[in-house]
């Protein structure tokens, strides 16, 4: 006879060849999952290094155990009918027999895990041309109803708490200040930095608080800022409105005749358009000081000098362009926030995919926005 083992703190494995030919499996010690079992590994080595006539088990000096071992015992079975090797369970505890012989009861069915084929690229590309029908109808049906919304808010019919109102005022306002202010001033010092690097050849070092403030103030503070909002605020009216479903908030509002429109949409929409332009002229702000930063300390132009060349470039049609730009991206997060959320299906999981796809939803159509807005602007001369 030959022994080997394998043996860890607390459970131990060991091999031994019988006198018929047999496997004898000793099973020791506690065998409990949190302790780190063995692998199912070693009997196949053994089973492939000894080739015996039959299968035993013996657990004399087995301690405690759970599902672990239970595992453990159902893997070395299926191995040893998988290599048609008889096994005998008498060593086995008697509930584990027992637990054994119930898994084996009812069999696996035949089909139960065949792998499904990949649909046809044909068969793809229509069933996403349908589903992106059916989401664009469900989009203008939900902006049809934030635009009665709104109407009835100016009639004074709209009803929504004036709390919740300040609140989501706070939470897209003063909340959002330190995210803004780092960004914006970080892409401010980024985009004097490119400046500098290709101003300072020809001597024209001044000329990059112009290209600062007109980059800020038309295009990067605006879009900056919406991508800000689009992660932050955007992804946290899906994933509040996507809980609301779930526990069936929006349901019992719609069952007490309140418009979930008006009561939870309607609020998120003013909040983002009050905020989002004043959001937007603090982003340009905290643009320039990253620039006169960045001229200050690479540069050595004075602080005064930076901001007075930086106000004579701009013009109220720069600033007041970009506010525009600011309240249409504003009023894109919270319609694409709120219609995910309430797309939301019936799962914890549906509420992370309803933030993921508000977010990915907000900054793809602010980007399509700011293009055409780009174009407007150019045929206007703006």
């Amino acid at each position: 006879m030959q022994a080997e083992a394998v043996t860890n703190e607390l459970t131990s494995l060991n091999f031994e060849r019988g006198q018929d030919s047999s496997l004898i499996i000793h099973l020791a010690g506690s065998w409990r999952m949190h302790h780190g079992l063995p692998s199912v590994g070693k009997v196949l080595h053994e089973i492939d290094q000894s080739a015996p006539r039959q299968i035993r088990f013996d657990t004399t000096g087995l301690g405690e155990w759970d599902s672990g071992l239970l595992t453990f015992v159902a893997r070395t079975t299926e191995l040893s009918r998988a290599r048609k090797i008889p096994f005998e369970l008498d060593g086995l505890p008697e509930g584990l027999v027992r637990l054994v012989e119930l898994a084996e009861a009812v069999p696996e069915k035949k089909d139960a895990r065949k792998k499904t084929k990949a649909a046809p690229m044909l068969q793809r590309v229509g069933t996403a041309t349908i589903d992106y029908v059916v989401g664009s109808e469900d989009f203008v049906k939900f902006l049809g109803g934030v635009t009665i919304a709104l109407g009835r808010m100016f009639k004074g019919e709209a009803r929504f708490r004036r709390s919740d109102l300040m609140l989501e005022i706070y939470d897209a306002g003063v909340g959002a200040f330190g995210i803004v202010t780092l960004i914006s001033f970080l892409v401010g010092t980024i985009l004097a930095f490119m400046g500098a690097v290709q101003l300072s050849q020809f001597g024209a070092e001044i000329y990059v608080a112009d290209l600062v403030a007109i980059g800020m103030v038309r295009e990067m503070g605006a879009m900056m800022t919406a991508i800000i909002m689009s992660g932050r605020t955007g992804a946290a009216y899906a994933a509040q409105l996507g809980t609301m479903k779930v526990t069936q908030e929006i349901d019992a509002l719609t069952t007490m005749g309140i418009s979930p429109m008006e009561f939870l949409v309607l609020p998120r929409v003013i909040a983002l358009i009050l905020m989002m332009p004043l959001l937007c002229v603090y982003s340009d702000l905290m643009g320039v000081f990253g620039g006169a930063f960045v001229g200050m300390a690479m540069l050595k132009i004075p602080l005064d000098m930076f901001m007075r060349e930086a106000w004579h470039a701009l013009t109220l049609t720069n600033l007041f362009g970009g506010m525009f730009k600011a309240t249409v991206y504003g009023i894109i997060i919270a319609i694409a926030g709120s219609l995910r959320g309430f797309q939301c299906g019936r799962s914890s999981s549906a509420v992370g995919e309803a933030a993921t796809k508000a977010v990915v939803t907000s900054i793809v159509w602010g980007v399509v926005a700011c293009g055409l807005m780009a174009f407007l602007f150019n045929l206007l001369g703006i």
